[in-house]
């Protein structure tokens, strides 16, 4: 069976044709800020050692806050206040154990 290439007429431009529109979408690099939330928690619950871990996680929470909020500058802040909380609670706690293992194992 031959096929017959038939001819194609031109169209040209359509009528009524809406302006083509384009949306840009901008996505920004976010720098993470970690704002020890876990390891406060850890340290409220296990190590609360003169109430300092229930104060770093006061500051995480606030840490979060201010990152969800978009101010990266006060997120940072508190999450190193968070995190210099956290190190003196796990130190003081660490000194505690040993200290009181040593008590008793001089006994």
């Amino acid at each position: 069976m031959i096929k017959e290439e038939q001819p194609v007429a031109e169209l040209g431009t359509p009528y009524n044709v809406p302006p083509t529109t384009s949306t840009v979408i901008t996505i920004q690099n976010e720098t993470p800020v970690p704002d020890h939330i876990i390891w406060s928690l850890f340290n409220t619950i296990y190590l609360n050692w003169c109430c300092l871990g229930f104060l770093a996680f006061a500051y995480s929470v606030k840490s979060r806050d201010r990152k969800m909020v978009g101010d990266l500058t006060g997120a940072q802040s508190y999450a190193s206040t968070a995190k210099c909380l956290n190190i003196c609670t796990l130190v003081f706690s660490l000194l505690l154990t040993i200290t009181s293992i040593i008590v008793i194992a001089t006994r």
